[in-house]
Order: C-alpha cells, then sequence, then structure tokens
C-alpha cells in the first residue's frame, strides 16, 4: 500500500520560495522608512482628530478592520512568491492567464423540487433562459438515502429539492438533456455514491459512454458530519465510498469531478470566513492524502478535485478568502503531496451566494445581497456561480424569483466591466493583507487539527462542530446586541410588513405520485435480479480492498433502489451516531 508522500518541513515551503523568488516592480519613489514614517503620522492625525461612529469595525468573522491600508502592510510580501500572475503557481490571481477575458464563468443556478417531471421542466426552463449547466437540489430523504416510503421520508418528500429513488426517475430527471453536451453538478454527499451510479446508468441508457460524460459529484463525506448533518454511514466507511468514487472517475471519466469539497454548509452552519476556508481545505487535504493510501497517484486524481465556497457579505473578506484558498492549495499540493502536474495544484471552486444572509423579511432586499455576493464571487475568481432567489426564506424559488437570480449574473457578466480585468482588486493594500491574514488563520487551524489527531478524530471528539458552535453565538449576540444591522431585521423594520411576491408551493400530491411510482417500478422489475445484486453489493462492502462503483452501478441498471443500496451497505457499514451535546 502506497503512503502519502507528505513532507514533514511543508511550513518552511514559503520561506524557500522567497529566497527563490524575484523582486517585482519598478523602483519606488519613496523607500519604506519614508513610507512608514507618514503613515505612522497620519495614524496619530487620525486618533487625535477622528469621530468614529460607535460600530463594530471588524468583519464578519469578527477580525479588526484597520482604517486605512498602506504599503507598510506590503513590507513583508514578495511579489512572485506570495501574488505572482493569473494562471501562474502560486495562482493567487486566478488559474487562467485570461480569466474571463477567455471564457465566463459557469452560470449553474441550484434546482430541484417536486417529482423528477417537475424538476425537468424547470432544467428547460433555465436553459432557455441561458443557463449553462445544470446543477441538481435533492429533497431530504434522497440527501439521507432513505426511499420516498420510508416511514422517515413522511412530509418530506420532493418539499426541498427532487425525489429521486431509482434509476427511472432519474432517466425522467434529464428527459430530453443530453447528457454528453451539457455539464451536470449534484449536491449529494452521504448516498453520493449511490446517486452518481443512478445517474452513471441514466447516461449509460441515453447512450452516452462515461468517458464522454462531464460533472461534478459533491461527495464530500466530512461536512456532512461538521455541518449539514445528512450522512448515511460512520465516517470511516463514508472516506471508503468517496475515495471509491474518486478511483473510478479517474479510471474511467476524464471529465468528471469526483469531489467538491464543500466550505459552503460550513459557512451557513455558522463559521467564520476563515474557519470555512481552513476546514474545508484540511478536508480535501484528508481526500488526498486517503487516495495516496489507496494507491492512486497524486496528479492522477488531483485535477478532478474542486471545491464549493460560500459567498457571504462581507465583501472584501470573501474575496481575500477565496484567494488566500488557491494560494494554500497550491503550495500544499506541490511542497506536501509531492504533485508534479500544475493542473493539480490549481484550486477550481463553484461558488453560491449565501442562503443564512437572506431575510424573511422585506424579501426584495435580497435581490441586493445577492447581487453583491455574486459579485465578490466574481471578483474572486469562480469557476461557476450559483446565485439564491430573492424568495428563497419562504419557500422553494418560483419561475419569476430565479429569473431574476440568472439575470443578476448576466448583469455582472456584460454589464459592469468587471470581467474585463483578471483579479481587479489584487495589490490592493487591504485585499492583500486579508489574503496573508486568512492564510495564517488556516494553517493555524491545520496545525491544530493535525495535534488532535486528524480530521476524523476531530470529527468523532466534536471539534470542528465546537469552533462553529462559538463562532455562531457570537454572531448571533452581535445581531441581538444591534452591534450588527441586519436590515428588515434589527433595523429599518417595516411592521405593517405586507409580502407580495409569489410563493412555490409543493403540494402533498407530490408524495403520494412519488411513492406510487416507486411501488410501480419494484411490481415491474426483476426482482430476483435485483436482489443478487443487493447480496453482490453486501459481500464487496465486506472486502475493503473493493471498489463498491462497479456494484452500485449494476445495482442501479437493474432498477434497484437508494433506500435498497443504502441498506445493503449499512448492513457491513453499521450507523452513525452524533454525541448528544451535538
Amino acid at each position: 500500500m502506497k503512503e502519502p508522500a507528505i513532507k514533514t518541513d511543508g511550513q518552511d515551503t514559503q520561506a524557500k520560495d522567497a529566497d527563490q523568488a524575484q523582486p517585482h516592480g519598478g523602483p519606488r519613489s519613496q523607500g519604506p522608512s519614508e513610507v512608514e514614517r507618514a503613515a505612522s503620522e497620519w495614524k496619530h492625525k487620525y486618533e487625535e482628530t477622528a469621530k468614529e461612529r460607535d460600530d463594530l469595525f471588524e468583519t464578519i468573522s469578527g477580525n479588526h478592520v484597520e482604517p486605512l491600508y498602506t504599503p507598510t502592510d506590503d513590507a513583508d510580501r514578495d511579489y512572485l512568491r506570495d501574488v505572482g500572475f493569473p494562471g501562474e503557481y502560486p495562482y493567487t490571481r486566478g488559474i487562467h492567464q485570461s480569466m474571463y477575458r477567455g471564457r465566463m464563468w459557469t452560470m449553474r443556478q441550484f434546482a430541484g423540487f417536486g417529482t423528477a417531471a417537475q424538476t425537468n421542466e424547470r432544467f428547460h426552463y433555465l436553459l432557455e433562459h441561458g443557463q449553462m449547466g445544470l446543477s441538481v437540489a435533492f429533497d431530504v430523504p434522497t440527501l439521507m438515502g432513505f426511499d420516498s416510503d420510508d416511514p422517515k421520508a413522511r412530509g418530506e418528500v420532493g418539499m426541498c429539492g427532487v425525489a429521486i429513488d431509482s434509476l427511472a426517475d432519474m432517466e425522467t430527471l434529464f428527459k430530453g438533456i443530453p447528457l454528453g453536451e451539457i455539464t451536470t453538478s449534484m449536491t449529494i454527499n452521504g448516498p453520493a455514491a449511490i446517486i452518481w451510479a443512478l445517474f452513471l446508468a441514466a447516461a449509460e441508457k441515453q447512450g452516452v459512454p462515461f468517458e464522454k460524460v462531464g460533472g461534478t459529484l459533491q461527495n464530500d463525506a466530512f461536512k456532512e458530519f461538521v455541518a449539514q448533518k445528512c450522512w448515511c454511514f460512520p465516517p470511516r466507511p463514508a472516506v471508503r465510498l468517496v475515495v471509491n468514487t474518486i478511483q473510478y472517475a479517474a479510471q474511467h471519466m476524464p471529465k468528471w469531478n469526483s469531489v467538491s469539497v464543500s466550505g459552503y454548509h460550513i459557512r451557513e452552519a455558522g463559521s467564520t470566513a476563515a474557519q470555512e476556508l481552513a476546514f474545508t481545505l484540511k478536508d480535501g487535504f484528508t481526500y488526498v492524502e486517503e487516495a495516496i493510501k489507496a494507491g492512486l497517484d497524486v496528479d492522477d486524481f488531483a485535477p478532478r478535485l474542486s471545491f464549493f465556497f460560500n459567498a457571504h457579505m462581507d465583501f472584501f473578506e470573501e474575496i481575500a478568502k477565496y484567494r488566500a484558498a488557491r494560494r494554500i492549495w497550491a503550495r500544499h499540493l506541490r511542497e506536501i503531496y509531492g504533485a508534479k502536474n500544475p493542473r493539480s495544484w490549481q484550486l477550481r471552486f463553484h461558488t453560491q451566494t449565501a442562503g443564512c444572509s437572506l431575510t424573511a423579511q422585506q424579501p426584495e432586499n435580497n435581490i441586493v445581497r445577492t447581487a453583491i455576493e455574486a459579485l465578490a464571487g466574481v471578483l474572486g475568481g469562480t469557476q461557476s456561480l450559483h446565485t439564491n432567489s430573492m424568495d428563497e426564506t419562504l419557500a422553494l424559488p418560483s419561475d419569476k424569483a430565479v429569473k431574476i437570480a440568472l439575470r443578476t449574473q448576466q448583469i455582472i457578466a456584460h454589464e459592469t466591466g468587471v470581467t474585463n480585468v483578471a483579479d481587479p482588486l489584487g495589490g490592493s493594500y487591504y485585499v492583500e493583507a486579508l489574503t496573508d491574514r486568512l492564510e495564517r488563520e488556516a494553517e493555524d487551524y491545520f496545525r491544530e487539527i493535525d495535534a488532535r489527531g486528524g480530521v476524523v478524530t476531530c470529527i468523532e471528539q466534536g471539534y470542528f462542530q465546537r469552533e462553529i458552535h462559538r463562532a455562531s453565538y457570537r454572531y448571533q449576540q452581535e445581531l441581538e446586541q444591534k452591534k450588527r444591522i441586519i436590515v428588515g431585521v434589527n433595523d429599518y423594520v417595516e411592521t405593517d410588513e405586507k409580502i407580495e411576491i409569489p410563493i412555490l408551493y409543493i403540494d402533498q400530491q407530490v408524495e403520494r405520485d412519488q411513492v406510487a411510482a416507486l411501488r410501480k417500478v419494484r411490481e415491474t422489475r426483476d426482482n430476483d435480479l435485483v436482489a443478487r445484486r443487493m447480496a453482490a453489493l453486501t459481500e464487496a462492502a465486506k472486502d475493503e480492498s473493493k471498489n463498491l462503483m462497479p456494484y452500485l452501478i449494476d445495482c442501479a441498471r437493474a432498477y434497484g433502489t437508494k433506500g435498497e443500496m443504502r441498506k445493503a451497505m449499512a448492513v457491513v457499514f453499521g450507523e452513525h451516531h452524533e454525541a448528544p451535546e451535538f
């Protein structure tokens, strides 16, 4: 078994790079000491004469913000080592040289509700209005691997996403959508390998070879335990399934991103920007280590790993977060994990605007919030983007609301001019200082996680959960004390407000229809074949050397359901129960 090629002196690599880097830029008109002296004088005058508002001058994460940033904040920064150029290591300024002058980001609106047929209609609607790729939202029973007729699914079928039980649903979901031409992202984690198997079987039904299928499987088991809580199995077998999918994609699917390591839900759970950055990247590093342990060469799979970040309301902090993420990933992959392919060093990511920033009060204000957050994602160099709809705190988005959200992206892309320049805020004293600070905070967290025994041990001990809870509690206190203002919630409130926007309602008939369709599948399929393939899946699960993806795809081809596949593996893997305090 191949062990990870991990260097113990990884923290010293920046110093080595600094020795190799050459200074960038022309001669300065003023020496550093002159600038420092002038900045010190300005600050003294400011402190003596300025009258500051009684306000929190902090980022959303709680870090103090100085009134001004100057070249003195750049004193220790080496341009080539720490910033560089777009498309060149360490990719702080973007992973492509041309960035959006070459190609716009993919506008990928997250969509899914009710039955597969209803969501298929929404997909066609979005594609007709200019969306470039699909992003599937699944209902809660699907996220947890329960069939729609399971007692635990009652009342939730199709409510917050589309209900998918078998290959029959997946065929309907993508009816009239050529899976060899449209890329598809699937936000699924606990049962990701199962849902992916259903998707691949549907592509096969369309006659599309696996190597032609492009898209992304979120497939981040760790973040379920840390944040969203929709797991299927305990952490260790869950990681095995992630590695199985990485291995299968590396061997058969050159256009597929096998994991989208997700910080989005970590941020939605209440983390700071630094926690989102650190916990997400550390999860990604752990998947890299586990895949290397399984015998894979890092350059065979790392280019197809991607990330999924939140775009919150603190505009500059979010931009700095994305820049820091690229730099950290590049340095760790090259210097610690020994990746030689530059594509392995490039952190590619999808961004979604912050659902937790939206308000039920004055919901039209959410259009403004989403536009600001989306702009941060673009200025931060995202590869694809979802913009939330104004009504998502009230219900699943209506057609009108989702079209406004899509138009928001199109306006940023074509009317603002921000796509003309790569990393237009690069070199800003403030943004560069924030980028450096977030990198330092992330590295501090990496050392703490390693000292505690690694990601899995920290999950089992509740370390991540406690850190997020503390950050969330601090933020909530600031809101209740009105140290932070949320317009329409704790200030500028309209007591007689009437909501006058259309709301999408999911009728209870959806669940009845879905259960009836599932019953029909079970009645018309070859149940003896299903039983044999489920038994083979259980036996394969007992052998840790076996990749379970071929067995799952065989079950999907026979119209086995996701719940049946989950149960077949649970016989071996068991169930996960979180500690009572969480």
